[in-house]
């Protein structure tokens, strides 16, 4: 601290910084600092002209701009005052050694002083000596202050544990003993949860998909510009820490179980990988509108060219229109109405439903199914950890050849190698760890599906666009062709609706009635080798429904 003499004349400034946005947001860093100054002013009997805080800034940093302020201001006034700047300890200024000689430098260069109640900043040898040792140890506690938080964050990632920004989905909720923990946010959760099992069951058949249900939802976060962008639909679906995952490459620490509760299972995280892996990033398609749910799926029955639609404007309100826009077809320019060619679509939804008898048999034969696979769980463990302790052995081999070799490629494709048989191996251990839980009932596994089957127009109805775009994956393999005329083409419909018109059709592949048992309905269909091959293949598509709040399952199970 300088001695005390007479300094009525002296203008004094105080600039404060602290580094943690914490501190600026509570004040308390900055405030303390600001009345320890002042103090010293007074007791100096300096004037106070103006004050400078710099918040979240490291000391480490040159370029602040509450430091170039006030070393702008010092600059228009010099030569008219006499200007000092106090700052609250050395390690104000800075927390680097060529950063605070500089900053020295620079209060200098434009005529003031530096003075604190912490030391004195002398000319002479001696002090420049004990100030250049009091700027070095701030340096190092700097460094070392960062070195203990980048050790104990690390330590904490290897226990499982995500130190970085809680991501969408979920927030950080204060647990005794164990710190901030992850936690699911009750808001965010269910959306990206549903988008990423969507994704892995085909809901959404492709990332633009994906990302208009993002963007359709309230409470998804989104830029700006109110907007989901496609790098962010790409980044949710490869986090691995909603399937109860955490890493840090950085660290080398690679697929740790995390300390939170996942969202989707590894397993489901992996249907993820492989359907991103099989598709490019497609740009969304604007011409997919609620509006017109039937464009670009139904052809002109004159040329096949996709019908486009849009609105007409009408002496009073607005139309809706189809039309065949490909130059030379007959059909060219000639609208069909909105009501025509969607009213005639749901009438062709709703005669796709089955008759009651035979879903009940088909209901029946899914149950038959479902308690067979039961039953066979016990087995499937056996086999489950037969393959774990393959991949245990590819792993202990693959570390063998990696102690071994001194080839640094080598070593980085046994490396990735052994990443993937990691992952592989959490797979099989999470199945196995499911096989002891309680299997749902055969209501709430199949529901989804069972719903969808017994009335796909009810889906339909329901008016959301991605909703309708899966109803027409679903229930047909093809596009379908309109005539303005004579209405909608044959239409090819999806496997397990074709089974079921195929019972009341009597060219279809059912056997005779007649023989030596009653010639019913349910008879004839299981007696059909065909057809009992078409409706296991319907089992498949019933007990496999999308966990979760998804509404449909994949379009590739229906249309096999």
């Amino acid at each position: 601290m300088q001695p005390d003499n007479d300094n009525t004349n002296t203008q004094a400034i105080i600039y404060c910084r602290v580094s943690d946005k914490k501190q600026v947001e509570d004040g308390h860093g900055l405030h303390s600092q600001e009345t320890r100054c002042r103090e010293y002013a007074r007791n100096r009997g300096y004037e106070i002209v103006d004050t400078y805080h710099e918040g979240g800034v490291s000391g480490k940093l040159l370029d602040r701009p509450a430091m170039q302020k006030m070393l702008k201001f010092i600059r228009t006034q010099r030569g008219k005052e006499s200007y000092v700047v106090i700052i609250d300890d050395i390690s104000r200024l800075a927390r680097d050694i060529e950063t605070h000689v500089q900053l020295r430098s620079a209060v200098s260069e434009v005529g003031a002083k530096l003075e604190s109640p912490s030391v004195h900043f002398g000319e002479d040898s001696d002090s420049r000596l004990v100030e250049h040792m009091l700027a070095s140890v701030a340096a190092h506690q700097r460094e070392k202050n960062a070195e203990t938080t980048r050790n104990r964050m690390r330590a904490r990632v290897m226990n499982g544990y995500w130190v970085a920004q809680a991501p969408v989905g979920y927030k950080y909720e204060a647990q005794k003993g164990r710190g901030k923990v992850l936690v699911q946010d009750e808001k965010t959760a269910p959306i990206v949860k549903e988008a990423l099992l969507g994704f892995a069951y085909g809901r959404f058949e492709t990332q633009s998909e994906l990302q208009r249900y993002l963007q359709a939802q309230a409470a998804y976060p989104k830029d700006k510009k109110g907007r989901v962008h496609q790098q962010r639909v790409n980044d949710l679906l490869n986090r691995e820490l909603y399937a109860g995952l955490v890493s840090s490459p950085k660290w080398g620490i690679y697929g740790v179980q995390g300390q939170h509760e996942p969202l989707i299972t590894l397993e489901e995280f992996a249907k993820i990988q492989k359907r991103m892996k099989s598709q490019s990033n497609a740009p969304a398609r604007k011409d997919l509108n609620k509006d017109f749910p039937l464009r670009n799926f139904v052809r002109c029955s004159c040329c096949g060219s996709n019908l486009t639609a849009g609105w007409t404007k009408g002496r009073s309100k607005y139309y809706g229109y189809y039309q065949c826009q490909k130059k030379g077809c007959a059909e060219y320019g000639r609208s069909i109405k909105k009501a025509d060619i969607e009213g005639q679509f749901e009438e062709l939804l709703k005669r796709m439903t089955p008759p009651q008898d035979l879903f009940d048999l088909a209901k029946a034969m899914f149950k038959e199914h479902y308690d067979k696979r039961s039953h066979q769980r016990h087995q499937e463990i056996f086999a489950i950890k037969a393959q774990k302790t393959e991949i245990e052995r590819k792993i202990a081999s693959l570390l063998e050849r990696i102690v071994e070799t001194g080839n640094s490629t080598l070593v980085k494709t046994y490396e990735g190698k052994l990443e993937e048989l990691e992952f592989e191996k959490a797979v099989l251990d999470e199945k196995i760890a499911g096989f002891g839980k309680k299997l749902p009932s055969f209501d709430e596994s199949s529901r989804t599906a069972l719903e969808f089957l017994q009335n796909p127009h009810e889906l339909w109805a329901r008016g959301e666009l991605i909703d309708r775009r899966n109803v027409l994956r679903l229930c047909f393999t093809t596009k379908l062709t309109y005539d303005k005329n004579e209405g909608y083409r044959t239409a090819a419909k999806a496997l397990p609706f074709r089974v079921f018109e195929g019972s009341e059709n009597p060219d279809s592949c059912m056997v005779p009635r007649g023989g030596i048992e009653p010639p019913t309905r349910g008879f004839s269909i299981l007696c059909s080798t065909d057809c009992k091959n078409l409706l296991n293949n319907i089992v498949q598509f019933v007990i496999n429904p999308v966990r979760g709040n998804c509404h449909m399952i994949t379009a590739k199970m229906c249309i096999a």
